[in-house]
């Protein structure tokens, strides 16, 4: 990581470390002395020093903790190295910008100013997200009203393109029109209904090479994940039945739905608190907005 990218993420983070002479004293290690294992140390320990500034290991933890909640974490001995070393880095360029007063800069100190509300803005999401109670009756309630939302589909399909499709042409093979491209899918699923081998046809047939090669085959998938066309026909079509060709901006698809089946509650429900749990802080959030209106100058801000 470029150490310019490594300031940025403690400056999104919000860290904030306190200053040396806040930091508990710790005595100088015994001459001869062999190092304790870092799990034994005491929380109080010096573990980085820049200048006067002293880092203990319950500090040092924190920030560890706050990369990793952003995204970054560092759990091995060589990636905490690391990130002591880059940190002990941006300290030593921060205390020479305090020596040149850059700290006493208007521009300078309402930008820390905006850092720090940021970061408590993003304190307050997080623990509104963790505050959020959700009773059985309420992820019941959701998945009641929502249940199509858990219904998955297993499904095959061949695809022939046509001009202008987003999927590569094969090499050596004819652009077809969409009049061309039609025609050949529909004679494909004659030979189907007439005996032939759906996977076999999809593996020297299909334009789509990754399902191609396993015979058609998409695996498993929910609604919207599909672009709508082929989501319709996946969602609807009888199970075990080849479709008519479904036309979609990559070409035109055979599509054998090969099961359906919904998640049962227990099955859900995991995934429903992750939906609700945000969604609910969201509200919470914007309750907060309205208790504290925002009031532009109109006189400044002109359309």
């Amino acid at each position: 990581m470029r150490f310019i990218q490594f300031v940025s993420l403690f400056a999104v983070c919000g860290l904030a470390v306190a200053s040396a002479q806040q930091t508990l004293p710790t005595p100088p290690p015994q001459p001869g002395a062999a190092a304790a294992p870092q799990s034994v140390l005491p929380p109080d320990t010096v573990v980085l020093s820049v200048g006067e500034f002293k880092l203990t290991r319950a500090d040092f933890e924190n920030i560890l903790a706050a990369l990793a909640q952003g995204g970054r974490p560092a759990s091995t001995p060589a990636a905490k190295r690391q990130v002591a070393e880059q940190f002990g880095e941006m300290e030593g360029l921060a205390q020479e910008a305090r020596k040149r007063k850059l700290d006493q800069d208007p521009t300078v100190k309402e930008m820390m100013r905006v850092q720090a509300d940021s970061f408590l803005a993003r304190s307050l999401a997080e623990k509104l997200t963790a505050e959020v109670q959700l009773s059985e009756t309420d992820l019941q309630a959701y998945y009641s009203g929502h249940k199509s939302e858990y219904e998955q589909a297993e499904a095959s399909h061949i695809l022939i393109r046509y001009k202008g499709s987003p999927v590569p042409l094969k090499p050596n093979e004819k652009d077809l029109t969409e009049e061309e491209a039609l025609a050949k899918a529909q004679d494909l699923r004659k030979q189907i209904e007439g005996g032939a081998d759906f996977a076999t046809l999809a593996k020297s047939e299909s334009d789509d090479a990754g399902s191609a090669a396993k015979g058609g085959a998409l695996g498993k998938f929910g609604h919207g994940q599909m672009v709508g066309p082929f989501d319709k026909a996946a969602f609807s079509a009888p199970v075990g039945k080849l479709t008519e060709p479904v036309k979609t901006q990559f070409g035109f698809h055979l599509i054998k739905v090969e099961s359906r089946e919904t998640k049962s509650f227990e099955q859900a429900k995991p995934e429903i608190e992750r939906q609700l749990r945000p969604k609910m802080a969201q509200e919470a959030g914007e309750k907060i907005k309205k208790e504290t209106p925002v009031t532009l100058n109109d006189a400044y801000f002109v359309k």
